[in-house]
C-alpha cells in the first residue's frame, strides 16, 4: 500500500535555512546522498530521482543560528524502499564516522542525526502495513532499540550508491507549543490523531502510522524562531485533487495566501506550511 500518493493526503519536499549553503550541500551530498537538482549562490534544490524536489536548502541574508527551544522542525524523515537500503547507510555512516541514533518503532525501522545546523533529519524503512498493530484506531508505536547486525546483514553484498531514486519525504515532525490547538488545526487539513504519545500526537491520513509528529517537547508554549535563524522555512502537504485542497482551505479557520508554489498557512506554532496537488 501507497500512503505516498492519491487519495491521501502526505508530506513533499521541505525547506530549510542553513547558515553555508556550500557547507550543507557538501552535507546532503556526501553524507546523506542526495544529488543537487539546481543551485545558486543562495539556494539548492536537492533531490534522490534527478527530477523530484526533496529539500531546498537557502542561505538568506543576515543569518542567525539555529535557536533552541523554539517551535520548528524536529526531524524531517526520508523513507527509504527497502530494508536493505537502510544497512547500506549504516554502513555509509559507520565508513564516515557519522554518528547517529538508531530505533526500533514497530511500523518502522529509523536513524537519527542532525545536519551542521542542528537540523534533525530520520532515514527510516516501514514494516509491511499488515505488521502493524491497530486497537481502537490509533497504531502501536514505540522506542525500541533498533537491531542494526540484522538490518546491515540485509544488505550484505551490496555497496551504498547515495539515495536510492524511490526515496520519498516519509514524514515531517514539528516542534509546537500547544497540542489541543495543535490537533484542531491539523484535523481541518484533513488528518487524523492515529497514537497519542508523551508530550506528542502522531497524525495521518488514509490510516499511515504518520504523516505528521508534533511534540510539546521544547516546552508548551515555546516561542517561534526568528524568520532568518537556521532552520525550517516550510514544509509541502500534497492533496490528491483541487477539490479536495479547495474544500481543506474553506475549512481553515487560519489565513491562506496565495503563491507560486499554491498556497500557504501557518499552523498556530508559527510552522509554514506550503498546500499543493499532485
Amino acid at each position: 500500500m501507497n500512503f505516498h500518493k492519491a487519495p491521501h493526503t502526505y508530506t513533499g519536499e521541505v525547506y530549510l535555512n542553513v547558515m553555508d549553503l556550500d557547507r550543507s550541500v557538501r552535507f546532503y551530498k556526501e553524507i546523506i546522498g542526495f544529488n543537487v537538482l539546481e543551485e545558486t549562490a543562495t539556494r539548492a534544490v536537492l533531490t534522490a530521482d534527478g527530477k523530484t524536489p526533496l529539500l531546498i536548502v537557502e542561505q538568506p541574508e543576515n543569518v542567525t543560528p539555529k535557536e533552541p527551544r523554539r517551535t520548528g522542525l524536529y526531524h524531517f524523515a526520508l523513507l527509504l524502499p527497502e530494508r536493505a537500503d537502510l544497512g547500506n547507510i549504516i554502513k555509509h555512516f559507520v565508513a564516515n564516522n557519522v554518528a547517529i541514533g538508531a530505533s526500533d518503532h514497530k511500523v518502522s525501522e529509523a536513524l537519527y542525526l542532525s545536519d551542521p545546523d542542528g537540523n534533525g533529519i530520520e532515514i527510516y524503512t516501514d514494516r509491511e502495513p499488515s505488521e502493524w498493530n491497530w486497537e481502537n484506531g490509533e497504531v502501536a508505536m514505540s522506542t525500541d532499540p533498533l537491531d542494526g547486525e540484522s538490518v546491515v546483514a540485509e544488505s550484505a553484498g551490496q555497496t551504498w550508491n547515495g539515495l536510492p531514486a524511490d526515496t520519498i519525504m516519509g514524514h515531517v515532525h514539528l516542534h509546537v507549543s500547544n497540542l489541543t490547538e495543535t490537533e484542531k488545526f491539523y484535523n481541518a487539513l484533513g488528518f487524523e490523531v492515529v497514537c497519542n504519545y508523551p508530550g506528542a500526537l502522531f497524525m495521518s491520513t488514509g490510516k499511515y502510522h504518520h504523516h505528521l509528529g508534533l511534540n510539546i517537547w521544547n516546552g508548551e508554549g515555546a516561542p517561534r524562531p526568528y524568520t532568518n535563524s537556521a532552520g525550517m522555512k516550510g514544509y509541502t502537504l500534497i492533496y490528491p485533487n483541487d477539490v479536495e485542497l479547495d474544500k481543506t482551505i474553506n475549512n481553515l479557520e487560519a489565513k491562506v495566501e496565495t503563491t507560486d508554489r499554491g498556497f500557504t498557512t501557518e499552523d498556530p506554532s508559527g510552522n509554514r506550511i506550503f498546500l499543493r496537488v499532485e
